[in-house]
C-alpha cells in the first residue's frame, strides 16, 4: 500500500511557457487588450493623443469620415465608439498589412539583422521599445496612445502582489517576471551591448516588461499566417463578459478580388447603436487567473475561477516506471495537471491518475504486463477500499492545507467586494475568493466520496460477478463438487 501521494496544490502553481515564447508562436488565446486596465493618461491629454492617432490613419488611407467606428474616450478609458447604428456582422474596420506590426516588419527593419535569431516576440518587443525610444518614429501616433502599464499582475508592486498570497496566481505571476528577467539578460548580452548604435538610449527590463505587456494583451491570432500581429486602431476594441460569440468576430483577407495584398478585417458580434461601444469577446475559455496576468481584469462568472491539481509519479515509487508507461499510454506523463473549475465536474481522467499515483501494495497485480492494455479501464473505477480512502484523505488534507495560506477567508472578501476598491484590489479578492471556492468544492467532493467507501464496488467484486461467483445478494457463490 502506498504510503505517500505526490499532489501539489498552492501555491506551486508553475509559470508555463505557453505557445506565446516559442520559436514558432501559435497565440490560441491573444486578443486585444481590455482598456479597462489601462493606467489613462489626463482626459485632454488623451483627447489630444488620439486625435492625432486618427488623423494619422486618415492619412495612410485606412480611415475616413465613412468609417463605422473610430477610437473615443469611454468610462473605461480607450475604446471603439460607434459613429452611426452598426448591424450584426457588419465590418467595422479593415486594417491593411502596411500598419500591422509582426516579425516580418522586424526583419525589413534596422534591428532585422541582429533579431534573426532572437524568439520572435522578443525580436517585436525589441522593435516596440526602439521606436518607442525614437522622437520621429513613423509609429509615433500609434505608439502615444499605447498604455505604459496595464493592471496586470507583472505590473503590481509587492505590496499590491502581497494581496494574492496563497493564490496560485500569486506564484504564476512571479513566475513570469522570472521569465522576462532571464530574457532580458540574455537579450542584453546578445543584442543590446553588443548593438547599442541601434538604439536612441539604454534598454531597462522596465522598458522589456512593458512591450511584453503590450504584446501579450493585443496580439491578435488564429490569423491566416500571423501568429503574433499588433493591429492598430482593432486593439482598442474592448471586451464584454456578455459577448459569447468568439470565432468570427476577425479574419485576414484578401484586399480584393485581384490583389495579393491582405487586410485585417473586425466584425461587431452584435447589433450596436450610433455612440455604443463596439465590443467583443476575448476568449471564453480563459480562468480569472489567466485573464488578470494578460489584460489585467477579471469576470464575475463563477466558471471563470479555477484551481490546477498537480500530480506526480513519485520517482521513488517502486513502481514508478510501469506506472509511467501507463500514463503515458493514455496521454499522461510523470505530472500531470488538472484544471478544477467552479461548479463543473472533475476532469475524467483526474480519478484514474489518482489511483494510478496511489496504485501499491496488494493492489500492484494490477501492474503487471497482462492488464497493460485494460488498467486504465480499472482505474476508472474503484480499485480497492484502501486506494479509494487514501486519495480521499490525501486530496481532502491538500486542500484544507491550501486553504490554510490564504490570510483571508471567503466570508472577509465577501464583505470586501462591497466598497470603493482600487481595480487591482478587487482584482486579488476575486482570485482570492474564486480559488478558495474551488478548494471547498474538491474538499467537499472528496469528502462526500469519503462517506462513501463502504457503498462502492471495487474491482474484487467487480471480477467476480464477472465470474459468476457473486449472488444475486452480493454473497459469493461456493462450489461443491458432486
Amino acid at each position: 500500500m502506498a504510503t505517500h501521494l505526490p499532489l501539489s496544490l498552492s501555491p506551486s502553481k508553475p509559470f508555463k511557457n505557453s505557445t506565446f515564447f516559442t520559436k514558432n508562436p501559435s497565440l490560441h488565446f491573444k486578443k486585444p487588450l481590455s482598456i479597462t486596465s489601462f493606467q489613462s493618461p489626463p482626459p485632454a491629454a488623451a483627447a489630444a493623443a488620439v486625435q492625432t492617432f486618427w488623423q494619422w490613419l486618415s492619412d495612410q488611407d485606412v480611415v475616413s469620415a465613412k468609417t463605422p467606428a473610430r477610437p473615443g474616450l469611454v468610462p473605461q478609458g480607450l475604446g471603439l465608439v460607434a459613429q452611426r447604428d452598426i448591424s450584426r456582422n457588419e465590418v467595422v474596420l479593415e486594417i491593411p498589412k502596411k500598419l500591422w506590426i509582426n516579425p516580418d516588419v522586424v526583419a525589413a527593419s534596422e534591428i532585422g539583422n541582429v533579431c534573426g535569431g532572437v524568439k520572435p516576440w522578443v525580436s517585436v518587443a525589441l522593435f516596440l521599445i526602439r521606436e518607442k525610444l525614437k522622437e520621429d518614429s513613423t509609429w509615433r501616433p500609434y505608439l502615444d496612445v499605447l498604455p505604459e502599464s496595464t493592471n496586470s499582475t507583472i505590473f503590481w508592486s509587492e505590496e499590491e502582489l502581497a494581496e494574492l498570497q496563497g493564490t496560485q496566481l500569486l506564484s504564476t505571476t512571479l513566475g513570469v517576471k522570472s521569465y522576462l528577467q532571464r530574457e532580458f539578460l540574455k537579450v542584453e548580452e546578445e543584442i543590446l551591448v553588443p548593438h547599442k548604435q541601434l538604439f536612441p538610449s539604454p534598454v531597462t527590463l522596465d522598458d522589456f516588461s512593458w512591450a511584453f505587456g503590450i504584446l501579450r494583451s493585443r496580439s491578435f491570432s488564429r490569423l491566416r499566417g500571423q501568429n503574433l500581429v499588433l493591429i492598430p486602431l482593432a486593439d482598442l476594441v474592448n471586451h464584454s463578459p456578455d459577448i459569447t460569440i468568439e470565432d468570427g468576430v476577425y479574419e485576414i483577407k484578401g484586399a480584393g478580388l485581384f490583389s495579393r495584398d491582405l487586410i485585417f478585417s473586425l466584425r461587431s458580434p452584435i447589433s450596436l447603436k450610433a455612440g455604443e461601444q463596439v465590443l467583443i469577446q476575448y476568449n471564453l475559455n480563459m480562468s480569472n487567473a489567466e485573464l488578470a496576468v494578460d489584460y489585467g481584469f477579471i469576470e464575475a462568472k463563477s466558471d471563470r475561477n479555477m484551481y490546477t491539481l498537480t500530480l506526480q509519479i513519485s520517482e521513488s515509487d517502486p513502481f514508478f516506471g510501469d506506472k509511467l508507461d501507463i500514463a503515458e499510454t493514455n496521454g499522461l506523463g510523470e505530472i500531470a495537471d488538472f484544471d478544477i473549475v467552479l461548479g463543473n465536474p472533475l476532469p475524467p481522467a483526474l480519478l484514474p491518475y489518482l489511483r494510478l499515483v496511489a496504485l501499491g501494495g496488494t493492489d500492484s497485480f494490477l501492474l503487471e504486463s497482462i492488464f497493460r492494455n485494460t488498467i486504465w479501464g480499472h482505474l476508472e473505477l474503484p480499485v480497492s477500499r484502501a486506494n479509494e480512502e487514501l486519495i480521499c484523505r490525501v486530496v481532502r488534507d491538500a486542500c484544507k492545507s491550501a486553504l490554510s495560506g490564504y490570510h483571508t477567508t471567503i466570508e472577509e472578501d465577501e464583505k470586501l467586494k462591497g466598497g470603493e476598491l482600487n481595480p487591482r484590489l478587487e482584482i486579488a479578492i476575486g482570485i482570492r475568493a474564486g480559488e478558495k471556492k474551488v478548494l471547498q468544492q474538491i474538499e467537499e467532493i472528496f469528502k462526500q466520496r469519503q462517506s462513501e467507501l463502504d457503498e462502492l464496488e471495487y474491482y474484487q467484486e467487480r471480477r467476480l460477478k464477472d465470474l459468476g461467483l457473486v449472488g444475486e445478494q452480493g454473497d459469493i457463490i461456493f462450489w461443491e463438487s458432486k
